[in-house]
């Protein structure tokens, strides 16, 4: 078949630099904290890891108000620390991909800084300046929370700015060339460095044009593809990710001819595994995976069951949105923007059985797994704290002060450790968890594993069949050596389920995490009893 691509049998975890681990005791993680935790990524099976923005910024929104492309912020320490990182990371056989950030800056941002003082700043036009709020009316407002309006005014030369996110966050004028060749330069910097590649933020709002929804549109993908060829000249290895919370049908876009992105999140996959769970119905899963377009071969969808961000739930009709905060977030203050902002564990009730089932289907799904820090150990969340923060809490460790996360006094972490109830990190910590072989932690490893010893999971196509009941997800992977059965019951009470298996007749079936007696297929139908929230995975034979 010729080259695979690294990141199709990957595993990727995004860790949240600041929470992760405090090598110098001042409350934050930091760049030498994370080379200290390195080795326990790669017992973990790790192969790729993901930080989000590590650049000086105001923090107005943790990092995506970036104030400066080329060194990373102070707190987390400094570009030799990084260098070294990356040395640490690739001595493992590891990759680390970093946060890009095109579509705006902080306004904080020496460029915006200049740019307040009028068109005759050379800066003034690395921005989108109008005398008037009224242009690109058809554009949404994506922060309803907060912003009014994707137009703020600048008292200082009496000119509105655009911006799509938080009115402190002015969008760039990719209309100007100077604006796009300064960003090529950003990628050329880091990738120069050693970074393999990039997790790009908020790809689809690079333009503007009067009577569109400014989204999506032509010049973006122009822009888009060139910077893929240039990445694909000086470092054909590394790789762009697309986040853009958009249907598939729209997200095909993004990986042009194979000359675009090279990977891109699957949005609405996420929140249709937990509503499967609630409704006991998957048809919606079944209907989104085989919605997804067929995408160039050398490209690869990321699944992931939550991340640093809200549980989005833009991708659902009103009614399921509703229907979803009614049962995974009773209270308002676990609603963020049109999402949940909780932790995996919390919001499956730390019910192992849940947990591990949405990650058989995350693990077995053609795509590339994206494991987000602490939900390997089944972490949870504190929903006191503002915004997002609830979930991005300090990573436990052990029983010791500060869950092992620093030795610095409690008030000065920069977020609380999580002290009390079934997630305090006395009862949840990597501590306990890697020494209990029965842990989330082992039995996540394990499948990682697994997933590496099976690389049709990375690579296969997948077939959907219909069982007689609508809580059985069951499916098959296969890519002309390999064949896997998957059947996954979101249902909540047992039960005995008449499944039609002349297609496999004569087979034999490997449970695949060598549990379960290997058995022949000899009947047309096998009647199969599922407990609650049961998954089997078979090797065909």
């Amino acid at each position: 078949m010729g080259y695979t691509p690294w990141y199709k049998h990957a595993v990727f975890y995004e860790l949240y630099l600041k929470g992760f681990y405090d090598s110098n005791g001042d409350g934050i993680g930091d760049v030498r904290g994370l080379i200290e935790k390195l080795d326990y990524l790669q017992e973990l099976g790790i192969d790729c890891i993901w930080l989000p923005p590590i650049y000086p910024s105001p923090e107005r929104d943790d990092g995506y108000d970036v104030a400066d492309y080329y060194t990373i912020a102070p707190k987390y320490g400094t570009m030799q620390d990084f260098q070294e990182l990356l040395k640490e990371v690739h001595k493992r056989d590891m990759k680390l991909i970093i946060d890009l950030v095109l579509n705006h800056t902080s306004d904080q941002h020496p460029w915006f800084q200049e740019a307040k003082k009028g068109p005759t700043s050379p800066y003034f036009h690395y921005y989108v300046w109008s005398k008037t709020p009224e242009k690109y009316k058809e554009a949404r407002i994506i922060f309803l929370d907060t912003e009014t309006s994707n137009w703020a005014y600048c008292e200082e030369n009496g000119y509105y700015y655009w911006h799509r996110f938080y009115s402190h966050q002015p969008d760039l004028n990719y209309d100007n060339p100077e604006v796009r060749r300064e960003m090529k330069k950003v990628l050329l910097y880091w990738l120069d460095m050693g970074v393999d590649g990039f997790r790009v933020d908020a790809v689809p709002y690079l333009f503007e044009r009067e009577g569109t929804n400014c989204e999506n549109l032509p010049e973006t993908h122009e822009y888009l593809k060139e910077l893929r060829a240039m990445v694909e000249k000086h470092y054909p290895e590394a790789i762009l990710l697309a986040e853009a919370n958009q249907w598939p049908q729209d997200l095909l876009p993004y990986f042009g001819n194979g000359d675009e992105f090279h990977m891109a999140f699957n949005f609405p996959l996420m929140p249709r595994l937990f509503m499967a769970l609630k409704t006991r119905d998957v048809s919606p899963i079944v209907k989104i995976m085989e919605g997804l377009p067929e995408i160039p071969v050398q490209c690869q969808w990321c699944n992931f069951l939550r991340n640093h961000d809200e549980l989005t739930l833009e991708m659902v009709t009103p009614e399921e949105r509703e229907y979803m905060w009614k049962m995974y977030a009773p209270e308002k203050r676990m609603r963020l923007n049109l999402g949940i902002r909780r932790r995996l564990a919390p919001l499956l009730d730390n019910d192992q059985r849940k947990i591990r089932l949405l990650h058989s289907v995350l693990f077995t799904l053609p795509g590339t797994p994206i494991l987000y820090y602490g939900d390997e150990i089944g972490m949870g969340d504190n929903i006191a704290l503002p915004d997002r923060n609830g979930v991005r809490t300090p990573m436990q460790w052990n029983t010791s002060r500060n869950a092992g996360f620093s030795v610095a006094p409690p008030e000065r972490l920069y977020a609380p450790v999580i002290e009390k109830g079934d997630f305090s990190y006395q009862k949840v910590n990597v501590e306990i968890a890697s020494h209990d072989p029965s842990s989330l932690f082992s039995w996540i490893k394990g499948w990682i594993a697994l997933r590496k010893r099976n690389p049709v999971f990375g690579m296969g196509k997948i077939e959907f069949f219909s069982g007689k009941d609508p809580a059985l997800l069951w499916y098959r992977v296969y890519d002309g050596k390999e064949e896997v059965l998957v059947f996954a019951f979101f249902g909540d009470m047992e039960k005995e389920i008449v499944l039609d298996m002349r297609q496999w007749q004569g087979k034999t079936l490997i449970d695949i995490e060598g549990k379960k007696p290997t058995f022949s297929l000899n009947k047309e139908t096998v009647v199969w009893k599922f407990s609650p929230y049961e998954y089997k995975v078979f090797l065909v034979k």
